[in-house]
């Protein structure tokens, strides 16, 4: 959609976007609802904090906005990609095939946590070093 603001109606000419169709539909509502909870319930707990930059990424990497930037860049595309590859995404893929009983859905699922939390114990030692 965002490339739609840009490109106009040529977009929908890609067979891609033949394919799945640019519209608002229940995964926008679920993002908004998603947002919109996650707000409500952090006001009514008490928990909301409106903070800038999170104090974990201030003291590893300090405040300049242009890391940031290309990080959340980098980090989207990756994401897009590779849910792109795998024709959906992780939780999609493990949650929907493992009450299937697909076994490679459980595999695939088993890895996700597991390089989940591989990836966390990495990046915990480099920032807290």
């Amino acid at each position: 959609m965002i490339e739609k603001l840009f490109r106009g109606p040529d977009v929908g000419l890609k067979p891609y976007y033949q394919k799945i169709k640019l519209d608002i539909d229940w995964q926008w509502m679920l993002v908004l609802g998603i947002v919109v909870g996650a707000f409500i319930s952090a006001i009514l707990s008490g928990d909301f904090l409106f903070q800038w930059i999170p104090a974990l990424w201030l003291s590893a990497f300090g405040n300049t906005p242009v890391l940031r930037v290309i990080s959340a860049v980098i980090g989207g595309m990756l994401i897009g990609f590779g849910a792109r590859w795998a024709d959906g995404c992780t939780s999609g893929h493990g949650i929907n095939g493992a009450l299937q009983l697909a076994v490679s859905s459980w595999i695939s699922g088993i890895a996700f946590f597991i390089g989940g939390i591989l990836a966390a114990h990495v990046l915990f030692r480099l920032i807290a070093g």
